[in-house]
This record gives structure tokens, sequence and C-alpha cells, in this order.
């Protein structure tokens, strides 16, 4: 016996604590002489314990078992020994043969009581009952054994894993309330129930909220956070002419309804779900049509489809009655996580493609970090393993991830009438098919009766294409022959044509019957603990659900579909909390909780507990719309404020907690890299389709595995697309995103990094890319403006910070040039694309106040 596999076996069924049932946690305490309380000690075995081994079992092993599995026969059938209990815990090909107290898992017990057909021992006759009795109430004692192998490892000492009322208490686990707006002093301030809710935090505290901002700042603002692109100089211009009071809601319903909002929030959501369009590991492989699930997600937001179908949509699209084309290519998000495409533990690996899915769902849609409790109880949060283990049982009948084919893509008719092109092309494909059939054969046949007549057969034999091909120019004639091949070559070549049709990276199931689940104890794919059923967080106080048993010729389980409804029901006090926490996160800089992905007590507080609630009620009344609740937060004065601070603010409130002013911030990366295109002119706003492959310095391409694998060339034109569809290679990021923080693609991402580091101002002083836009702004504006080097500078700065220029700026930037020119004697063109690139650098390019 390997004395490590037996240690290690000990480790797994004594040592470690084993949930067993929904609600139970063992825990070890007080046992132990000398060593402290929750820590296991060794104790020799109780005389009348082993008299009990010697007497009852011992003698049933030696007899039954030894001669097939114990050292002294030589023989380990099918690796398992039983002549010592460190062999018998670590068991052989089909796992541990005894659980020490609990004899109903062991597999010695379904063995020799012949519980199961496949599995009966000895192999030559069932044991006695008595027998059978003794060998089960030994487990049950704890399965002792004397000497050094025999050390007792004590069962640990059982309490409940009781969901306490404090539990229940947390105020994300309480159901969401609709708070009235409070009543405030300064309520010439209150536009509308937003501002009324911060105005009371702010008041309790003796602030005052900021200015509002100047109609420029509110105007660029307002166009990054809803597309991601400046406002050009016409429509700033068409902004600062209207004095309406209308003229700002106005604005936000023309940003609201643009393409670029789609593309704008549909990245947040991208960063949440993990999107990458590769594999991750060495080979870093791309992922079939994964572009497609992207430009689902960005059609979503700019129709403005219901968030709770939007869940619905990615959770269970292919389980929808009227899921369509959208509802597959949405569950693509069950795809987009890395993959190990040559693991060495093929059920761990699929267990770990498992908890991807289940730490990206429950903290992207719930905010709770579930997956803390995968090996273990959670130790912050009330979330015993056991939940982990029902929620992936809403998920273990998906087939395992294997980069395309029939288990991860289907055939998609996204357009209207696609479906019905496409059965023509099979129908007229079928036609051509049997027409090519009939020449062949009429020919054949009349070939045949010439080669047997001349022949003076009764029948041919062998390959009647090739006597043709031999004989059919003498027999048929040279025309009749050559069409006869011409035919055959015409049908094989149609045989192997396919009609085109698209496909999507889309979920898949194992059938409509679920495989049982178990609690894998500390997470060892190999170690099974009790059966599960699917189940909610035991906290939240949900009943279980009922799931009806999938029809004959379903292809799920409609386990998934459950869930999502679940996750969306307006009783779940976490779904709706969550994602307005979101969208008011992208609009201030931080969320009202400012952990976003973690509600529970490890995270924030929320510093608005009412605000939020109020958001999230009014969110899930007016059906999930978030244009709705975007437009309501952004025509709230607490939105409009000035980012100017005060003494006061400065002192109470430094982390401005209580938003009494606005938080400036920088440019995303995907932001930064549109802004230079648009003030170049460059900018391409075509929109979806495959991913776009921009231009990567060799250097960079020079550190992968392989230099340059899977990465293609896209024409210019293609380049100057918007940053969200640059193909997402997770070894190999376009590097203008990556250092200006791009998130990390292998986890959810719930806050961006804003990180201040030398690579990001050298890229943005020498970069290609940077200075190829500095190059193509100044050749725009010198087209413009030929020959005024004082509007030119006027143009390019208008053109780079959205505003008309001071004279002294435009003086300074005059000198600037003349500088340049004279004292590194640069070309007027030089000088002025030097210029160019001093704009696109200037903080008022790259910030938002």
């Amino acid at each position: 016996m390997n004395e490590s596999r037996a240690n290690r076996s000990r480790a797994l069924r004594s040592r470690w604590p084993v949930v067993r049932g929904g609600a139970t946690r063992l825990w070890v305490a007080g046992i132990g002489i000398g060593l402290g309380a929750g820590l296991l000690a060794r104790a020799q075995p109780p005389p009348a314990e082993l008299a009990f081994f010697e007497k009852r079992v011992r003698p049933v092993l030696v007899e039954a078992c030894y001669k097939c599995h114990s050292q002294s026969a030589g023989k380990h059938k099918a690796g398992l020994n039983v002549d010592s209990r460190g062999a018998l815990l670590a068991g052989g090909d089909t796992g541990p043969a005894v659980v020490p107290g609990r004899p109903d898992e062991s597999l010695l017990i379904t063995a020799v009581a012949y519980q199961d057909a496949e599995l009966q021992m000895p192999p030559d006759g069932r044991l006695p009952d008595e027998a059978i009795a003794d060998l089960r109430e030994w487990i049950r004692r704890g399965a002792v054994w004397p000497g050094a192998d025999g050390e007792v490892d004590p069962l640990p000492a059982r309490r409940e894993f009781q969901i306490t009322e404090a539990d229940r208490a947390h105020w994300a686990f309480q159901p969401i309330s609709q708070p009235e707006p409070p009543a405030v002093e300064r309520a010439d301030w209150v536009r509308n129930p937003v501002d009324a809710f911060v105005a009371a935090r702010l008041e309790a505290r003796g602030l005052d909220p900021a200015a509002p901002a100047p109609p420029l700042t509110l105007l660029r603002r307002a166009t990054y956070d809803l597309t991601g692109l400046p406002p050009t100089p016409e429509e700033t211009d068409a902004f600062l002419r209207d004095p309406s009071p209308e003229a700002y809601e106005a604005l936000v319903d023309r940003l609201l309804a643009s393409p670029a909002y789609g593309e704008k929030w549909g990245r947040h959501w991208l960063d949440l779900v993990r999107f990458a369009e590769s594999n991750s590991y060495e080979r870093d492989n791309p992922k079939p049509n994964a572009w497609r699930f992207r430009d689902y997600v960005i059609r979503a937001f700019n129709e403005d489809k219901p968030f709770d179908r939007f869940v619905r949509e990615q959770l269970a699209g292919d389980e929808l009655p009227d899921g369509g084309a959208d509802g597959i290519v949405a569950t693509g998000y069950y795809r987009l996580g890395i993959w190990d495409d040559e693991p060495t533990d093929r059920e761990q690996a699929r267990l770990d493609g498992l908890d991807d899915i289940i730490t990206t769902t429950a903290q992207t849609f719930l905010g709770v970090t579930l997956d803390c409790a995968r090996c273990h109880e959670h130790k912050i949060d009330p979330f015993p393993q056991a939940d982990y283990y029902r929620l992936l049982a809403f998920f273990d009948n998906i087939n395992h991830y294997r980069n395309g084919g029939p288990t991860d893509e289907a055939t998609i008719f996204p357009e209207p009438g696609s479906r019905e092109r496409y059965e023509e092309q099979l129908r007229i494909r079928e036609r051509r098919r049997e027409e090519l059939r009939d020449e062949i054969s009429e020919v054949e046949d009349r070939f045949r009766i010439l080669y047997l007549a001349d022949q003076g057969l009764e029948e041919t034999s062998g390959d009647l294409a090739g006597l043709i091909a031999q004989h059919g120019p003498r027999l048929l004639g040279e025309m009749p022959a050559g069409a006869y091949a011409e035919r055959r070559a015409s049908l094989k070549a149609l045989e192997a044509e396919t009609v085109p049709v698209e496909k999507a990276l889309c979920v898949t199931e194992a059938g409509r019957l679920p495989r049982a689940v178990h609690i894998r104890i500390r997470g060892n794919a190999h170690v099974e603990g009790d059966l599960v059923e699917p189940g909610f967080p035991e906290v939240l106080g949900f009943a279980p659900p009922v799931i009806p048993p999938a029809p004959e010729g379903a292809r799920t389980t409609g386990r998934r579909s459950v869930l999502a409804d679940w996750i969306v029901d307006p009783a779940n006090p976490l779904t709706a909390r969550v994602i307005v926490n979101r969208v008011w996160q992208h609009h201030f800089g931080r969320g009202i909780v400012r952990t976003p992905n973690d509600f529970g007590r490890q995270g924030s507080r929320p510093t608005h507990p009412q605000l939020l609630d109020w958001l999230a009620s009014r969110f899930v009344q007016e059906g999930w719309k978030l244009k709705d609740l975007h437009r309501l937060i952004m025509t709230s004065n607490a939105y409009r404020m000035s980012s100017t601070g005060n003494t006061r603010g400065r002192e109470v409130d430094p982390e401005n907690e209580l938003f009494w002013r606005f938080n400036p911030r920088r440019l995303t990366a995907e932001e930064i890299r549109d802004t230079l295109l648009a003030a170049s002119g460059e900018l391409n706003r075509k929109m979806f389709g495959p991913g776009i492959y921009v231009e990567i310095p060799p250097e960079i391409l020079a550190g992968q595995s392989r230099p340059g694998h899977g990465w293609g060339e896209s024409p210019p034109d293609e380049r100057n697309r918007r940053s969200v569809y640059i193909h997402v290679k997770r070894s190999l990021l376009a590097p203008i995103l990556e250092s200006f923080d791009l998130p990390e693609t292998d986890r959810t991402t719930p806050v961006r990094f804003s990180s201040v580091q030398p690579t990001q101002a050298l890229g943005m002083l020498n970069g290609r890319f940077v200075r190829d836009q500095a190059a193509r702004l100044a050749a725009r504006v010198r087209q413009e403006i030929p020959d005024d080097p004082e509007q030119q500078i006027r143009r390019a700065l208008r053109l780079t910070t959205c505003r008309p220029p001071a004279a002294r700026e435009v003086r300074r930037g005059r000198e600037l040039v003349e500088a340049l020119q004279a004292g590194d004697a640069l070309s007027p063109e030089r000088a002025f694309e030097s210029f160019c690139l001093l704009a696109l650098n200037l903080n008022e390019t790259l910030y938002l106040d």
C-alpha cells in the first residue's frame, strides 16, 4: 500500500469536515490533549473496539477478501487492498472502500451486501447477514484497526449549521423595501426623488451639494457616460445654443437612442461575464463565433431589452419557448471562460469549468461570493458548502466545453426569412443531386447492356465507373463517356459542399435526465459526499424549487430556466439591487455599494440604503428597463453637480461617501483609443461582426509561445473601428488598452483599476498608434484649414478638448510650433504634428469632470 496515498485518504475522510445534508456543518471542537480547540488528536483504540475488530471483522476480511485484495496474497484486484485501514480508506479504482462512521456510503458494504449488480463481493456468494451486520457496525464505530495504521481519527463532534436571525437580518438578504423619498430642507434642490435621498444624507452631516456643472462639462460627461465618445463640435455648438430647460433632457434622450450607447454599456456587461474570444493557457486558441455574444449584448442594450429577459436569455435562452436566435447566442455566456485543452484530470477540469460558471453567475447576477463555499463552509457569509453544490446542480448537466462542434455550436437564423432561404437552398441542392444521379444511372444502365453483349458476359464485376472510363468511348461514344465523367465529378463536388449557414457558440446539455450531484469533499472531484438537489441559498428563505420532469424528446433538463426565473423573481432581494448599483457605479464612479460583486458581510454596506432600495423597487415596477433608470439618474441634480470641492466637504467627507460633489475620472482604455480616432477623423463607426485585429508591435508578438499565432491582419479602415470590436485574445491585448487597465478576462471584473504608471505616458508620447493619430489629426486640420496656422491650432484644440480654446491657449500653441521649427529644425508639418500629439495628451482630453 502506498503510504502517502493512505495518508491522503485519511486526511480526506477523517480529518476534513464533511457537509451532511442541506444545513449541517461538522465541527472539530475540544478534541486533543495539549492542542487548541478545533484540532484533531490521535488516540489509541479502546480495548473493546479492538476486541470487536479481532473477533468479528478481521476473520471476515481474511476469509472473504484476502485472497484477491491483500499484500500477503500478492494480489490487488481493482487496485484495492483490505489488509490495512489506510488501504481501505484509500480504496481502489472505484473509490474509497470505507468511510469511517458512514456505512451507507462505504463501497465495502455496497459490495458485500450485493446492493449493486455491477459490484458484488465476494463473487462466489453473498456473505451471511450476520457478517455483513458486523462490518456495518465496525464502520459505524469508526473502522477501528490495531497497530501503527490503526490510530483512530475520532469523528468530529457535530453541530447544526444554523442560519441565525442575525444572518437573515443582513441588509442584502432583507426584502427590497419601497421607502418614500424623504422631506428635506433644500426642497428647491430636489429635481427628482434621487436628489431627496442624497440631500437627506448631506443635511444630516451639515453639507451642501456642489454647484451645478457648467453646460459644456455636463455635455461631455453625459456623452462619454452613455456613448464612450466625445461630443462633436457640431453637437457641442447645438447644445450650447439651446437655452431651454429641456435641452439637457433632450440630450440624454438623444444619447440613449444612439447606437453608440449599446457599444459603451455593452462593454460594461462584457467585463462582468469575463468576455474573451480565446481559451487562455499556452495555445490560447480562438473560441468559435464568440463575437456573436458581444454583438448580442450590444443589441440588447440598444433595444432596451428588459433586464429580466436579458438574464433569462443568457442563463436559459435555449430553453425559452420564444428564445429564437437571441436565446441561442445569449447562452454563449457559459462558454466564455478559460479552457484547458489538455487537462491531467478531466473530471476536475469539468468541475473547474462549472466553478467558473457558478462564480460568474453568483457574483454578476446576485452579488454574492458563493464560490468561496466550493471546498468548505463559507468563512464569512452564511453559505454552507451544500449551497454551492445546490447551485451547481442547476448547471451540472451542461456538456463540458470542447471548443466547437455539436456540443458547443448551433445553427441560427438571425434575420427574418433566413431559415426559409436556407431550406430553399437545401431543396435546390437536393434536386440537383437527384438530377445528376438519374443522369449517371441512365448512362450506367446503357453501358452495362452494351458491355455485357460486347464481352459475352451475363453480369459485370468490378468498378463500373472504371469500366466506363476504359470501354465507354468505344461503346458509348466519346461525348457520352466524357459527359458521364463530368457528371460524376459534379456530383462528388456537390456532395462535398455545404449550404452556408450561420453558427453560434452556445450551451448544450447531456440530455433531459440530470445526473446525480454530490458535494465534493474539500472540492476534490473524486471524493463524493452527500447527494444534493438543486436549490437556492438557504439564508434567503426560499422554498426548494419545483422542477417539472423534462418531456420526452427534450434536449435539456429545464433546470436552468428554473434558476433564471428565481434570479429575476421580484421577491429575490439581490438581483435588482445589484444591477441598479452597477448603473449608479458607472455614472458616479462608484456604487452605492462599493463592492458591486459582493453584497455579503465581507463587502461594503450601502452608503444610501434607502436610495438603493427605492431605485431597485422602482426598476422592477417599471419593467426592468435600463434606459429609464439612466434617464432618472442623469436628470437628477446629484448627477449634474460640479466636481469642484470645498473645505467643509473635504473635512467632513474626504472620500465623497455622501456624493456632495461629482467624482472626476479618467477615460477608460477604450474611450481613450476611440477618442484619438474620433479626433483624427479616422474612427470607423461600422458595427458588429467578427473581431478586428489591430497592429501589435513585433516585439510584443515575439513574447508569445508561438509568436503571432492567432492574431490576424485587418484592413486599415477595419483597424479603426471602435475598441469594443477588437478581437479579445487573452494572452495578447492591444498595448494601449492593456496599459490603461483593460481588465483581465479570466474572471468577472466588477470594477476596473485606474492606475497611473510610466508606460502610459511613454505609450501616449512614443507609441506608434498615438503618433499615427497625431499625424492624421494634423492632416485633417490642414485639409479643413489650409493656410492659417493660428486657426489650425484652434481647430486641433477644439477637436481634442471639445471646447473653443482661449486666446492665450492659441497663442501658447503658436509659440510652441514656432519654437519646434526654430529650435529643433522641424518642418512646419512635423512641428504641427508634435503640437497635435501634445493636444491628444492633455489632461483635459483624457479626463472628465
